[in-house]
């Protein structure tokens, strides 16, 4: 077992959360605000502490890939950085190849950028594990839900169903 942390960021901390949370190996997903190395602009993003064995940094990247918008450069990605966080060189050499790979996927061009990570800010404590402390509010619904549905359809092996059965029923 090989214990490893990366930071992602492209969407919503409380989405990110949700979906990276919902996956079988991940450990832990801290939720808040990450700055890259050479910078003190924060963007929301999690940290995601998984084990390898379980689930390789490969899907977790591709998975990130699909449950954002990867391939916009839409005018909220300053507060939305679309962004893997890594905090050495190993895993940066491995994230750009792992990215190059991936991009092959997608019709459109990726912007996701890997950086190193710099810092992390913790959301407030009432708003983290946002989405499995109460999966009916209508922002869970409406907008982590569908990223959860996709998670189901296109990476069934990776997901922790025991999470998401009330879902299960919408399928």
């Amino acid at each position: 077992m090989a214990i490893r942390k990366i930071g992602f960021g492209g969407g919503c901390h409380w989405c990110t959360e949700a979906v990276f949370a919902s996956l079988k190996g991940v450990l832990a997903v801290d939720q808040g605000w990450i700055t890259e190395l050479s910078h003190d602009f924060f963007s929301e993003a999690v940290t995601v502490t998984f084990d390898d064995s379980i689930i390789p940094l490969e899907t977790l990247m591709e998975i990130h890939l699909y449950t954002h918008s990867s391939t916009a450069n839409h005018s909220m990605r300053a507060k939305y950085r679309s962004a893997v966080y890594v905090f050495s060189e190993e895993d940066r050499g491995e994230a750009i190849a792992i990215l190059d790979r991936l991009k092959k996927q997608f019709k459109d061009n990726i912007i996701t950028e890997i950086l190193y990570f710099g810092a992390f800010k913790r959301n407030r404590a009432e708003s983290l594990d946002y989405y499995y402390t109460d999966p009916g509010r209508p922002f869970c619904e409406n907008y982590i839900n569908p990223k959860l549905q996709l998670l189901m359809r296109q990476f069934s092996g990776a997901v922790d169903f025991k999470k998401l059965g009330h879902l299960m029923k919408d399928e």
